[in-house]
């Protein structure tokens, strides 16, 4: 990094926020961002892929098991319609922040649409780093905040002069 806060030429102010597998590349595209954004899009390419072999596993498990037809479809739309909601929440995700406790109380139905969420951040690594549009978007707002105080502020406030 070329210092501690992520910005060029030894800058003060606020620093940015690291994203995983990214650290605080994602703020110049540099030391390797895009050798890393390919890397979390194949890994997170194949993580889905192996994924869908342990799911077809675990289908020839019910056939075999022969549960039924109807449990064999209860099982197959569950983890369809939780892939389906999981990659639009994970998606959802990248561009705003999620209320914790909402967060929370959706961790069971993401554990279970875990393809889909493999699936967004694969998709999303394509164009940029998962996250990195609403980070960029704090980090700039904090920047433009920072600015606009410390611009303000000019010498020492106690030897200013008072009008008489």
């Amino acid at each position: 990094m070329s210092d501690d806060n992520g910005a060029r030429g030894g800058a003060t102010g606020p620093r940015p926020e690291p994203l995983r597998f990214f650290g605080t590349t994602w703020v110049h595209h540099d030391q390797g961002y895009a050798a890393r954004r390919a890397a979390a899009s194949l890994g997170s390419l194949a993580a889905a892929a192996g994924s869908c072999l342990v799911l077809r596993l675990a289908y020839e498990g019910l056939a075999i098991a022969d549960s039924g037809s109807f449990v064999t479809l209860l099982v197959v739309v569950m983890f369809a319609v939780c892939s389906a909601l999981a990659f639009r929440h994970t998606l959802e995700g990248f561009t705003k922040r999620h209320d914790p406790e909402r967060q929370s109380s959706l961790r069971g139905l993401l554990a279970i649409g875990f393809v889909g969420s493999l699936l967004a951040y694969f998709f999303r690594s394509l164009t940029e780093a998962p996250g990195e549009k609403l980070h960029r978007e704090e980090y700039e707002a904090a920047r433009v905040q920072y600015e606009r105080r410390s611009g303000r502020r000019t010498g020492n406030p106690s030897k200013k002069r008072r009008r008489t």
